[in-house]
């Protein structure tokens, strides 16, 4: 089984290798918008075009109306840029670090070659740890990981990723581009230079990994389990012991019982990482991230830097990878999970209702107490909770309704919804 590290060799970058799992990402691309003539901050259209179609698109309708600003002057006198990207993933790990790859990739054809931004994996240049530090001194003007990481800068970062029983991932798009997240997520920022885009969501997670069963609330007491962010806050006041490891450390410190259980993303991911080879049980749903956004951040010097155009190519492109992100996990997730059940290893199991109300119950507690020592996280998490409240209604009519009556049968077959 082949084990990614952090810090592989450049050479090896070409793709990504975990056993038989080896992706090539498709990309949707985002046009301008359908609402209105220019190139705004509206999702527009999403289609299904090839790559150059949407440079030519974009270049029809951005850079020639920018180009007239800049007085029509030809590309060849436009000013250049190069960048360096650091992330917190493997070297071209599926879905999240060829995410990040597509994203530079895609600013460097709309842009004509005049923003190059060059990839660096976990380990390349720093640790997958160290992105937000290493962005905010200027060290690096790109970085993609997710908010939740950061958390040591301020308690309120964990919100722009996810929240235990909190938003899902259309909710949290929409909360952020249409609901007044992302104008609080850049004042979370800015006090560290960094200016955050939405740039990727994995969908909703599996609730994890686990070597033994969890039948009832005692069984979390003294688990040790790979869990960021706020649902590993949430574990710990639930009796567990949450450790935080890189991807890239997962598999090995499960198979040796460094921990009992690990959560990371969903099938896809899980497969790609081995870890249906170190624990039997994978349990469901996914209560700590229900709709994980992953982010585009930008030192703030870099982003002044930019002429309007490129600013322009780089929100759209962000928004681009945020929809075409989505889709690919919605898409690889089913076909992993089939290939977990077909071959007949693991045992898929749902969460009991007293162990959900526990962490529910936990959860509640937790951000009380969080806004109740921290003004900023109380006004980021008042926005959210606000608008999940707004949202939910909708839901339960609309999407929950249809899920409901389309699929009645139940959970899928091999999966055991187990109950005390």
């Amino acid at each position: 089984m082949f084990q990614p590290r952090m810090g592989a060799p450049a050479a090896r970058r070409g793709h990504f290798r975990a056993g038989a799992v080896m992706k090539t990402v498709p990309l949707l691309s985002i046009v301008p918008c359908d609402h209105c003539s220019n190139a705004c901050e509206h999702p527009g259209a999403i289609l299904p075009m090839k790559r150059r179609a949407f440079v030519t698109t974009l270049g029809a309708a951005g850079l020639a109306a920018c180009a007239a600003e800049q007085g029509d002057a030809p590309a060849g006198e436009q000013q250049r840029f190069s960048w360096r990207m650091v992330t917190t993933w493997p070297p071209n790990f599926p879905g999240l670090g060829t995410g990040a790859a597509n994203l530079a990739r895609l600013i460097g054809e709309a842009s004509g070659g005049r923003l190059r931004i060059q990839v660096l994996a976990a380990g390349e240049l720093v640790p997958a740890f160290e992105v937000f530090d290493t962005v905010s001194r200027g060290t690096a003007e790109m970085g993609h990981g997710a908010s939740y990481y950061w958390r040591s800068r301020s308690e309120a970062a964990q919100l722009f990723t996810s929240v235990p029983f909190g938003l899902n991932a259309q909710e949290m798009d929409a909360w952020l581009y249409y609901g007044g997240g992302l104008d609080l997520w850049r004042e979370v920022y800015a006090p560290f230079g960094v200016v955050p885009f939405p740039a990727g969501n994995t969908g909703v997670q599996m609730g994890g990994w686990f070597r033994r069963e969890i039948n009832s609330p005692a069984d979390l007491q003294g688990l040790r389990m790979r869990i960021p962010g706020l649902g590993g806050e949430v574990l710990r006041r639930a009796g567990g012991t949450p450790v935080t490891l890189p991807g890239s450390e997962i598999f090995t410190t499960l198979q040796r019982g460094g921990i009992e259980a690990a959560e990371w993303v969903g099938p896809y991911n899980d497969v790609a990482f081995g870890l249906h080879q170190a624990a039997r049980y994978y349990y469901y749903p996914g209560w700590q991230e229900p709709g994980p956004t992953l982010e585009c951040i930008v030192n703030q010097r870099a982003w002044a830097s930019l002429p309007a155009d490129l600013q322009a190519i780089v929100r759209i492109a962000c928004q681009a990878i945020n929809c075409d992100m989505l889709a690919e996990y919605a898409a690889r997730n089913a076909r992993a999970l089939r290939q977990l059940l077909d071959e007949g290893r693991i045992e898929l199991r749902r969460f009991p209702d007293s162990v959900l109300a526990r962490l529910r119950d936990v959860s509640e507690r937790l951000m009380a107490d969080l806004a109740e020592r921290d003004e900023v996280f109380a006004r980021v998490w008042a926005s959210q909770r606000d608008f999940r409240t707004l949202s939910a209604p909708w839901q339960a009519i609309s999407e929950q309704a249809v899920l409901e009556m389309r699929d009645s049968g139940g959970p899928p077959a091999g999966a055991t919804d187990a109950q005390p």
